[in-house]
C-alpha cells in the first residue's frame, strides 16, 4: 500500500517540521489502503460528490480552456509554505451542457511521462526573474506531488453545473514575490496571482516527508535579426549568440568574409557590455557532408571567431574557450534547408549583459481599433484580435490573442503552427507568430520550455499546444472564438511592437 504524507500546520519547531497546520475548508480524498487504482480498470462514473466539490472561496485568477471553451480554471488558493513549497488550489468547473466532461487530460504535463492520464501534473509558475517554468514536485514512488484521480478527486468527470478542485505541490519562486504568474496546460497564464503566506485551507501531501525531485524547465527567449545573420537564445542568465556560418564564411572554408565584421562588431558590444570574464566559442555544422570533414572545419571556424573577437573587444580580463562539435548538436531538425541554415553556426556563450533602461509602457489598452485582421479556412471567414500584449518581469512578455470562425460551417484553422522552425519543437503549437522592433531591426520567436533527456534536450512551446490531446484545438464551430497565448522577450526600450501571427496581416501592437 502506498500512502501520501499529509501535514498541518502547527509550527515551525523541528519536531513539528513534517506537519503543517491547515484549515479543513477544502476536503480532499486521501489514499485507501488498496493503493492506486489498476490502470486497466475502467473509468469510474461520472461523479460529483462533496469530496469533490470546489471550494466555495472567491478566485485570485481564471482563465478558460482554449480547447474546451466550457471548462472554467480558477486560482482558488496560493500559498507559499515553510518559505520554500507553493501550495497551488486549482478549481475547475463545467460551465455548458457537456456531461462527463473530461480534466485529466487538459491539466496533464505533456513535458513528462505520466503513465495513466490522472494527474493535474501541468499545474505550474513561471518564475519570470528565474526565467523557469516550476512544475509540480516528483516523488519517488508516483509521477506527480498533486491531485490524481481517486486518490484526491474521486472522477475525472465534471457534470453541467459542477465544479471540483485540484492541488499540486512546487516549489515557491525566486525571491519571496508578492505575486506570480499561475500557468496551466488549458488556457492563457493568469498573470499577478497574489501568493499568501498564511496556511493553505485543505490536507495536501507534505513536500519533506519523502523524496522528491523539484522539476523546473529553463525558459529558452529567442530573437534574430532581420538579415538571418545572427539569432540569440535569451535564458535569463545567459547570452547564446548564433551567428550564421552563411554570413561569416565561404562554402568549406574557415576564413571571416567582409560581410562578417558587422555583426562581429555588434557581438564584441555585447560581451564588452556584460560582466563576462569567460567566453565560449563553438563552431556547428549542419548534417551534410562527415565528421571527418565537419568536426575540424567547426573548430577552425569557431577559432576564427574566437580570433576576431578578441580584436575587437576594449576591455581586459576575458578568457576564451573554443570549441568544435561538427553536426553533434543539432539545434532544429536537419530535414529541411532551413533547418540545415539554422545548424550552420558559430555560438558565442556569455553572461547577459544588463538592460537598458526601460521605457515607460503604453498606457493606451488594445482594443477592436486596429488590431484585427481576417482570412479564410476551409471557405469560411476566420477573424482575429489581439487582445493583449504584456510586459512581465524579467524582460517577458505575454501576447494573447483570439480566433474566430464567423462562417456558417466547421472549419480547420492549421495556420498558427505552420512556422519555418516548427521542427525544433517536440509537439505541434502556435510557434507561426512573430514580433518586430522595427527601428531595432530584430524579431522576437516564441519563447521555448527546455526539458533536459538522456539523449540532449526536447523543447516545447511556451505557447498554446495544438496537438497531443489538445488536437482540436485547431477545429471551430460556426462562430466558435478560441483564445491563444505566446510567451516572447521584449525589447526593454520599445512600446509598440509589430506582430505577424500565421496569414493575418501585420499589427502594431501597444505593450501594456
Amino acid at each position: 500500500m502506498t500512502k501520501l504524507r499529509h501535514f498541518r500546520w502547527q509550527d515551525a519547531s523541528p519536531s513539528s517540521s513534517r506537519r503543517l497546520a491547515l484549515s479543513a475548508v477544502l476536503t480532499l480524498a486521501m489514499v485507501g489502503c488498496e493503493g492506486p487504482p489498476n490502470k486497466d480498470s475502467p473509468a469510474p462514473p461520472a461523479s460529483n460528490t462533496p469530496a469533490a466539490s470546489a471550494s466555495t472561496g472567491a478566485a485570485l485568477a481564471g482563465t478558460r480552456s482554449t480547447m474546451t471553451e466550457n471548462l472554467k480554471v480558477e486560482v482558488v488558493g496560493l500559498n507559499r509554505v515553510k518559505g520554500k513549497h507553493l501550495i497551488a488550489q486549482i478549481r475547475l468547473s463545467n460551465t455548458g451542457t457537456e456531461k462527463h466532461l473530461s480534466w485529466p487530460g487538459e491539466m496533464g504535463d505533456h513535458t513528462r511521462p505520466l503513465g495513466e492520464i490522472k494527474w493535474a501534473s501541468g499545474i505550474g509558475i513561471l518564475d519570470a526573474q528565474a526565467r523557469t517554468w516550476l512544475l509540480p514536485y516528483k516523488p519517488a514512488n508516483s509521477p506527480c506531488l498533486c491531485s490524481a484521480v481517486d486518490r484526491d478527486v474521486p472522477s475525472r468527470f465534471i457534470d453541467p453545473g459542477q465544479s471540483i478542485t485540484v492541488y499540486a505541490v512546487l516549489p515557491a519562486p525566486s525571491g519571496n514575490p508578492a505575486t506570480t504568474t499561475v500557468v496551466t496546460p488549458v488556457g492563457p497564464p493568469m498573470l499577478d496571482v497574489p501568493i499568501s503566506d498564511d496556511p493553505p485551507a485543505g490536507d495536501f501531501p507534505d513536500p519533506d516527508a519523502e523524496p522528491i525531485t523539484p522539476l523546473t524547465r529553463r525558459l529558452i527567449l529567442p530573437s534574430e535579426s532581420l538579415d538571418k545573420s545572427e539569432e540569440t537564445a535569451d535564458d535569463g542568465k545567459d547570452l547564446q549568440v548564433n551567428l550564421s556560418a552563411d554570413v561569416l564564411f565561404a562554402v568549406d572554408k574557415a576564413t571571416l568574409t567582409p560581410e562578417a565584421k558587422s555583426v562581429m562588431a555588434q557581438t564584441a558590444k555585447l560581451i564588452d557590455a556584460s560582466p563576462a570574464t569567460m567566453v565560449t566559442v563553438a563552431g556547428h555544422a549542419d548534417s551534410s557532408g562527415t565528421d571527418a570533414i565537419n568536426n575540424p572545419l567547426s573548430l577552425r571556424r569557431a577559432q576564427a571567431v574566437q580570433h576576431a573577437l578578441s580584436t575587437l573587444l576594449t576591455r581586459n580580463g576575458i578568457r576564451f574557450q573554443t570549441q568544435g562539435y561538427g553536426s553533434r548538436r543539432p539545434l532544429y531538425s536537419n530535414d529541411s534547408d532551413e533547418g540545415k541554415r539554422r545548424n550552420r553556426r558559430v555560438t558565442v556563450t556569455f553572461p547577459k549583459p544588463q538592460p537598458a533602461t526601460q521605457k515607460p509602457a503604453a498606457t493606451t489598452s488594445p482594443g477592436a481599433t486596429g488590431l484585427t485582421g481576417t482570412t479564410k479556412a476551409d471557405g469560411q471567414p476566420i477573424a482575429l484580435q489581439v487582445t493583449s500584449l504584456r510586459r512581465l518581469p524579467g524582460g517577458l512578455g505575454l501576447l494573447t490573442y483570439t480566433i474566430t470562425n464567423q462562417g456558417s460551417a466547421e472549419a480547420w484553422f492549421r495556420n498558427l503552427h505552420h512556422a519555418q522552425d516548427w521542427e525544433a519543437y517536440k509537439y505541434q503549437a502556435a510557434t507561426n507568430v512573430r514580433m518586430t522592433d522595427v527601428a531595432a531591426h530584430r524579431q522576437y520567436l516564441p519563447g521555448r520550455i527546455e526539458v533536459p533527456t538522456d539523449d540532449g534536450v526536447d523543447s516545447y512551446c511556451a505557447c498554446t499546444a495544438v496537438s497531443g490531446v489538445r488536437i482540436n484545438t485547431e477545429k471551430f464551430a460556426p462562430g466558435q472564438t478560441r483564445e491563444f497565448w505566446n510567451l516572447f522577450a521584449l525589447p526593454d526600450t520599445a512600446d509598440t511592437l509589430k506582430v505577424k501571427i500565421g496569414p493575418f496581416r501585420d499589427l502594431n501592437v501597444p505593450i501594456q
